[in-house]
């Protein structure tokens, strides 16, 4: 079984952090094997001094269920600490937030996906505690879709946003501890940077594999098999396209009033991609884009995840859309995660490219062979930062 960073201190009895004033940045997947949460276990020890709480996009608790909703700070109520936002008008925690601590501690679960923000807010922190000198540890978790693959494209300059400050691929395979050392040495920080790192974890693990239980990190990331198709389908927030939220299957069906299901799942069958199936079907979000309107679509089962290439089967399911309903399908507007101007299809692809090549459009293979040079200078940049074999 894979030993969490977190699992690690516990054992451990925190003794790194021993005499420490600590600051401590969480969300509801912040727990141990037992399924106890960081703060109760850090707030009872002898060795920590507990004097502040952060959390991320989706609140310290997960109360925010859509994206793009701000929250604000409260007195957290079994610990009668501050709670701050760090998903709001402030995402860099400020000096002032970090005055009466020492360290922050940083237990974010990931879902290996580049826009996922909490990776971003990790980076902020990083520049933030460097330029009050504050020590940062970061509680390393799995990659829960496993640490082999890297897929998509990178970002363009220009085009940094925060559901992307630094240029890796939309899949990038690594952890939340190797991506701050990254981050770290690739940007010279020069953070006062400790990772605690897991026991037991192999890259080829995904997460059902690990023994680790599976907590919903975010409200609409319910199960892995969302988190397997995250990393392409959330391309989709930049269209009019129904992602899925606002149904119980998020990221796992797609669609629109104007899409004839047994059309549009006959059109992507025919594209032949490796381990997934689409079954066409009805459904009405109760929320987001076309909320209480009935939407045709498809439901994607992956039978091969291993296989499997969610940014490949996204970029495919709107290629089909674009080429059955072109009088329908339609980039969303700004603004989008703090962004104002640059299309979201843009800043979550990384640049305008993709767009382009969709609206022209250009074959899926073309597309994909275009993102091979990226990816492989991104396995040279990365292959000293992997503390994973």
């Amino acid at each position: 079984m894979v030993e969490s960073g977190l699992d690690v201190l516990r054992k451990e009895g925190a003794k790194r952090l021993r005499g420490q004033r600590i600051g401590l940045l969480v969300h509801p997947a912040s727990v141990d094997s037992k399924l106890r949460h960081a703060t109760d276990l850090l707030s009872r020890s002898n060795n920590v001094r507990l004097k502040a709480l952060f959390g991320p996009q989706h609140g310290l608790q997960g109360q925010t269920q859509d994206n793009m909703i701000e929250w604000r700070g409260f007195k957290d109520y079994k610990t009668g600490l501050p709670v701050y936002s760090l998903y709001g008008k402030v995402r860099r925690p400020t000096a002032e937030m970090l005055s009466g601590i020492d360290t922050l501690v940083i237990d974010l679960q990931d879902v290996g996906a580049r826009y996922y923000t909490f990776t971003w807010t990790m980076l902020l922190c990083l520049q933030a505690c460097a330029a009050t000198s504050k020590r940062v540890v970061i509680l390393d978790r799995p990659n829960p879709i496993g640490g082999q693959r890297r897929q998509g494209p990178s970002i363009a300059a220009g085009y940094e946003s925060f559901v992307g400050m630094a240029a890796i691929p939309m899949r990038h395979g690594l952890t939340m501890g190797e991506l701050a050392v990254y981050f770290d040495q690739r940007f010279d920080i020069g953070a006062d940077l400790e990772v605690v790192w897991m026991k037991g974890w192999k890259r080829k693990l995904w997460s059902d594999e690990t023994g680790l239980p599976w907590v919903m990190p975010s409200p609409n990331m319910p199960t892995l098999e969302t988190a397997t198709l995250y990393p392409g389908f959330c391309l989709l927030e930049g269209t009019n396209l129904s992602e899925g939220r606002g149904t119980t299957r998020p990221f796992e069906i797609c669609g629109a009033p104007f899409i004839e299901p047994e059309e549009f799942a006959e059109e992507l069958t025919g594209e032949h991609l490796v381990g997934v199936t689409f079954r066409p079907m009805f459904f009405k979000p109760t929320f987001q884009k076309w909320a209480h309107r009935l939407c045709g679509g498809v439901q994607l089962h992956v039978t091969d995840r291993d296989a499997f290439d969610s940014i490949a089967c996204a970029v495919a399911v709107m290629l089909t859309a674009r080429k059955l309903y072109s009088a329908r399908f339609a980039w969303k507007r700004p603004p989008y995660e703090y962004e104002t101007k640059i299309l979201p299809i843009d800043i979550l692809a990384g640049s305008p490219a993709l767009r382009i090549a969709i609206d022209k459009g250009a074959e899926l293979k073309s597309i994909l062979a275009g993102w091979k040079p990226g990816l492989r200078a991104f396995e040279r940049d990365i292959a000293s930062h992997l503390h994973y074999g």
